[in-house]
């Protein structure tokens, strides 16, 4: 038969019991302790470390291949888009006067923002001022722009402002479709 009994110390939190064994010695156990509990808590401490090590490392991963993603996802939208004109083009002998007119009118991009065109060929646009231009501040089209203003959703019509960086852009009349910064 076993029996506890419960004896206190004078070392610390260290608790000991009691128990006599089946030959009827008494022997000395030591209980769990604050100093057990305390080890517990180191344990947790460290997975919590590696835990945040880990999303340190793979939240900025994650981040730059949605944003690849993303503009792959724009580039795409703009070449099925530009397919889209292209067949507008050859039926009408004209580009249309707006994405409404090849019934992509409010297309959002990966952001969540409509793509933005500017028909420039045979719409009598008066001295060119609404057109992309490029650093030096030459036209990047001369039948249409066709452009995405990016994640920030900012842009200028001229690409070096940092604003028109990550804008995805259709230029030299479709032989380029990429970030501004690229062209």
């Amino acid at each position: 038969m076993y029996t506890e009994a419960p004896h206190q110390t004078g070392r610390g939190n260290t608790a000991h019991s009691h128990v006599r064994d089946r030959a009827g010695r008494i022997t000395a156990r030591q209980t769990r302790t604050s100093l057990q509990a305390g080890f517990q808590l180191v344990e947790v401490c460290i997975a919590l470390m590696i835990m945040a090590v880990v999303g340190a490392i793979a939240i900025p991963s994650y981040s730059g291949y949605r944003e690849r993603v993303d503009c792959a996802t724009a580039k795409i939208d703009i070449l099925v888009i530009v397919q889209a004109i292209k067949e507008f083009y050859l039926e009408n002998r004209g580009y249309p006067d707006s994405l409404d007119d090849i019934g992509m009118g409010g297309m959002p991009d990966p952001w969540g923002n409509a793509y933005r065109y500017l028909r420039i060929d045979g719409a009598g646009l008066e001295g060119m001022h609404e057109v992309r231009k490029d650093k030096n501040l030459n036209p990047v089209n001369s039948d249409y722009d066709l452009y995405s203003a990016g994640k920030d959703e900012q842009t200028r019509l001229p690409f070096p402002p940092r604003v028109s960086h990550d804008d995805i852009v259709r230029a030299s009349n479709g032989r380029f479709v990429g970030y501004a910064v690229d062209f």
